[in-house]
C-alpha cells in the first residue's frame, strides 16, 4: 500500500510579504506623480491641500498621542471617546491597528538593536525605515505581550474591523468630502493616498533616521538618537533618545521649546477632562542620565561600538 502519512518537512515560509509589497509600491505612485498629474489637469484649489493637512494632523496625532504613548507605553489615561477618536483616525495611517501596532512597539523595546528587534537599525537604514514591513515574519502576528489592551473594548473594536475602517474613514471619507467640494478624485489622492504615503514615511524616519542621526543625551547603549528634524515632521518623536530612555513619559520633547505637538494635544485633553494619570520623569531622574550619558561619552568606544555623535 502506498505510504499516506504526512511529509514531517514544514512548509518553506515565505520570504516577502507581497501584499504590503504591493501597496508599498503602488500608494507612492499614486499619491505623488499621481496627485500632481490630477492637479496639474483638473486645476488646483485651496481646500486640497487643507484637506491633506487637516487629516495628516488628525492621523499623524491618533498615531503619536494614540497608538504610541497611550497603547503601546499607557503614558496616560483617556475617556473612551478619545480612544475611538484614535482608533478611527488611527485606522486611516494604514499601519494596521493599535493592537499589532503596540505589540511591535514593545518587542522594539524590548530588543532594540537586537535580533528580535522588528526594525533593528543594525540591519541597515533601509531594513529600519521600510524594509521589515515587506518581511513575512509571524511573530509579527503574536500579541502575547499586549494582554492589558485586549482587555480594552476600544482596542478590541478596531482590531476586529479595521479593513473596513481603514476603507470607509481612509479612502471613503477623503473622497466624500472632495466631493462635497466637486471633485471626488482630487479629495481621493490629496486626503487619501498622498496624506497616507507621507504619514507613513514621517513615521519610518522615527525608526531609520531617529536610530541613525542626531544625540544620545540620555543614554548612549542603544542607538536611538534625538533628531529635531524627525520632531519637527513626526509630531515631536524625534526626541528619541530620550524616548527610549524614559519610555512612560508622555513626554517626548521635555523642554519648552522641543517641537511636541502629541504632548501638547495630551495637555490639552488633561485640560478638558479627557485624559489623566499623565506619566513623568522626576527632573533628578532626568539629570542624572544626561550626566551617566555625558560619563560615557567622555570615555574611549570600543571598536564595536556605533559610530560617536
Amino acid at each position: 500500500m502506498p505510504d499516506t502519512q504526512p511529509d514531517p518537512t514544514p512548509a518553506p515560509r515565505p520570504t516577502l510579504d507581497v501584499r504590503n509589497l504591493i501597496f508599498m509600491t503602488l500608494s507612492p505612485v499614486i499619491a505623488i506623480p499621481g496627485t500632481i498629474w490630477y492637479t496639474y489637469e483638473n486645476g488646483f484649489e485651496w481646500w486640497m491641500p487643507a484637506l491633506f493637512l487637516v487629516l495628516y494632523s488628525l492621523v499623524g496625532l491618533s498615531v503619536t498621542a494614540g497608538y504610541h504613548r497611550c497603547f503601546s507605553h499607557r503614558s496616560y489615561e483617556c475617556a473612551w471617546i478619545v480612544q475611538v477618536f484614535y482608533a478611527i483616525f488611527g485606522a486611516m495611517s494604514f499601519q494596521n491597528s493599535a493592537l499589532w501596532w503596540s505589540a511591535g512597539h514593545r518587542r522594539h523595546h524590548r530588543h532594540v538593536d537586537g535580533e528580535f528587534d522588528p526594525y533593528n537599525i543594525r540591519k541597515g537604514f533601509w531594513w529600519a525605515h521600510i524594509l521589515w514591513t515587506l518581511d513575512p515574519d509571524p511573530e509579527k502576528a503574536n500579541l502575547s505581550n499586549v494582554p492589558d489592551l485586549e482587555k480594552m473594548p476600544v482596542v478590541r473594536w478596531q482590531h476586529r474591523y479595521l479593513v473596513p475602517l481603514m476603507l470607509v474613514f481612509g479612502f471613503g471619507m477623503p473622497a466624500f468630502i472632495g466631493w462635497c467640494f466637486g471633485d471626488w478624485v482630487a479629495g481621493l489622492l490629496w486626503g487619501g493616498f498622498l496624506r497616507i504615503v507621507l504619514v507613513h514615511h514621517c513615521t519610518f524616519f522615527i525608526n531609520s533616521l531617529a536610530h541613525t542621526f542626531g544625540k544620545r543625551t540620555y543614554d548612549r547603549t542603544v542607538s536611538a538618537r534625538d533628531n529635531a528634524w524627525v520632531a519637527l515632521v513626526a509630531f515631536g518623536e524625534g526626541f528619541h533618545n530620550f524616548h527610549h530612555r524614559f519610555p512612560a513619559d508622555y513626554r517626548n520633547g521635555i523642554r519648552w521649546f522641543h517641537w511636541d505637538p502629541a504632548k501638547w494635544f495630551i495637555r490639552g485633553l488633561m485640560a478638558a477632562g479627557l485624559a489623566w494619570d499623565l506619566r513623568r520623569t522626576p527632573e533628578s531622574a532626568i539629570a542624572e542620565a544626561r550626566r551617566r550619558a555625558g560619563e560615557a561619552a567622555a570615555e574611549p568606544p570600543p571598536e564595536t561600538a556605533v559610530a560617536a555623535d
